[in-house]
Parts: C-alpha cells; sequence; structure tokens
C-alpha cells in the first residue's frame, strides 16, 4: 500500500512538473515574440550649413564644427542600421533621410542628399545593403560639408520655417516613430523669415539675447515675465521627437546656454513635443552614446 502511494505521489510530481515546464516555455515563447516586434523608423536629419561651420569665422583647434557634425552624423546612422539588424527581414520597414532649409545653391549637394534618402523594407533588404549604409553616409555627408565649405557662400538656415511648412510633410507619417535629429549651434536667424509678435520672434542671435537684456543672473525672470521666446511654428507636433545637437553658446554671456535652451525648450513644449533634448557641440565621441540612447531607448 505504502508502495502504491509513493508512486501515485511521484506520478503527480511528474505530471506537476511537466506542465509547470509547459506553461514556463509558452510564457517564455510569448516573451519571445513580443520582443520582435519593433516598431518602424522614420529618422530625419535636418543639417544647418550656415557661417557656423566656416573654418574662417568659427575656427576650433580641437575639432572643427563640420568635423564635430560628422560624427553626429556617424551615430545617427549606426543607431539606424544597429535598428534595423534587430529585426527580422519581413519586419524590416524603416526611413532615413537628410534635409536643409532652404536648399544650397550648388545642386551637387542636393544630388547627394536626394541619394541618402534610405526607405528600406522587405523587398529590397539585404546585408549588403544594411552593411553598407554608415560607410555611404559617412562618405557622401563629408562631401556635403566639404563642398559648402568650399563654395563659402552660406545661404543660411531657416530652421524656424522648417518647423512652420515642411516639418510634418517631410519628417512625420503615421504608423512611424518619426525623430528628427537638428544639427545646429542654437541661433535662429533667416533674412527672409524675420517675424515679431511683441516679444516673440522667428530669430535668435548673440545680439538680440544683449539688446533684450537676457545677459544678466536675472534673465529668466525677465524671459518668463515678458513672454520671450519663439513664435510658435506648429500646433500639435505630438507625434515627433527631436534630438537638437551642436548648440554653441557665445562665450561672452554666462547665461547665453540657458538663454538658448530655455527658447528652444518653451518652442518644443509648445508645439506638444515631448521627448526631446538639446545637446551641446561636445566632441562626437563624448556624444555617441547619448545620440545612440536617445535613438534606440524610447523613454
Amino acid at each position: 500500500m505504502k508502495n502504491t502511494f509513493t508512486l501515485i505521489a511521484m506520478s503527480f510530481l511528474v505530471i506537476s512538473t511537466f506542465s509547470c515546464k509547459k506553461e514556463s516555455d509558452k510564457d517564455e515563447t510569448e516573451v519571445a515574440v513580443k520582443n520582435t516586434v519593433s516598431e518602424d523608423y522614420n529618422i530625419s536629419l535636418l543639417l544647418d550649413l550656415s557661417d557656423r561651420i566656416s573654418l574662417e569665422k568659427n575656427p576650433n583647434p580641437t575639432m572643427e564644427y563640420y568635423q564635430r557634425d560628422l560624427g553626429y552624423i556617424k551615430s545617427v546612422s549606426e543607431a539606424f542600421t544597429q535598428h534595423l539588424k534587430s529585426k527580422r527581414i519581413r519586419q524590416i520597414n524603416d526611413k532615413m533621410q537628410l534635409f536643409f532649409n532652404p536648399e544650397p545653391l550648388d545642386p551637387a549637394i542636393n544630388t547627394i542628399a536626394q541619394n541618402l534618402r534610405i526607405s528600406i523594407d522587405k523587398n529590397n533588404a539585404s546585408k549588403e545593403l544594411l552593411n553598407s549604409i554608415n560607410s555611404n553616409y559617412a562618405s557622401q555627408t563629408s562631401k556635403i560639408y566639404e563642398s559648402a565649405i568650399k563654395d563659402n557662400k552660406y545661404v543660411g538656415s531657416d530652421i524656424w520655417s522648417f518647423f512652420d511648412s515642411k516639418v510634418k510633410d517631410q519628417c512625420i507619417e503615421n504608423k512611424y516613430r518619426n525623430i528628427l535629429i537638428v544639427l545646429t549651434d542654437g541661433y535662429m536667424f533667416y533674412e527672409s523669415t524675420v517675424m515679431k509678435e511683441e516679444n516673440r520672434t522667428t530669430y535668435i542671435t548673440p545680439e538680440i539675447i544683449r539688446k533684450n537684456g537676457l545677459n544678466t543672473k536675472d534673465w529668466d525672470k525677465k524671459f518668463n515675465d515678458q513672454d520671450f521666446g519663439f513664435i510658435k511654428a506648429n500646433d500639435d507636433l505630438s507625434n515627433l521627437e527631436v534630438l537638437v545637437l551642436g548648440i554653441n553658446p557665445d562665450k561672452k554671456n554666462p547665461y547665453e546656454e540657458k538663454v538658448i535652451r530655455a527658447y528652444w525648450t518653451k518652442w518644443f513644449t509648445e508645439m506638444k513635443i515631448s521627448h526631446f533634448e538639446i545637446k551641446n557641440a561636445d566632441l562626437p565621441s563624448n556624444m555617441e552614446k547619448i545620440i545612440k540612447d536617445f535613438i534606440l531607448n524610447k523613454e
């Protein structure tokens, strides 16, 4: 009788263990399947090719600003390819493109930009294509900056107008994670887009900051009380994430960086951009992790 009870108990234990293992395997399978489902990325780069990259006007002995831009772009393309390689071929449906506003006068630059518009899906995805993206972006964007610097006719950068009339059409698509990387020094000025509504403007320069008295320790009180900032360029950009890279404040004003950040932060917040970061023109090696974390690790 004792042996019979022992056999029954052992059988029950085996069955229970088997059932638990099956449930565990099922759970692990479900988790694995969920983890293979990934968002489709739509990454855009907006390049400020104004005289901020001029070797004569803004030289930097440590590393020229255009070289920093190239380093940032390298990190962006690497994050993009890392995202692609994390997906199964049949899941791939991602995009990356590059913009200027206005378009450079050199038609060769515009042709290069057109060639850097990548749309990759299950029909054209291949190991060769994925492995070529980083080297292609590095070499082609280098040509863009070299041409702009050699030409030495900086047409400026109309970032405000881009957010006003182009960002929704060119950088936002339904059912995508839309990410815009803006490479700029943080200042805005374009002659054809100079507007002022009380203390709101479409521009910000070191001269304007000084003229408005935002170069003292009480700058933030004046900024808030008198409602300084950019004119809102869009009502709802909640389906867009923005990473600004390259902020380079005038060293004459110790509060300059804080003022620039206040302008951009207020602008993005009023346009309902919930996920954004604003970073200085640090060395690319210091920015690599920040850039990749922003793109690959959504909050």
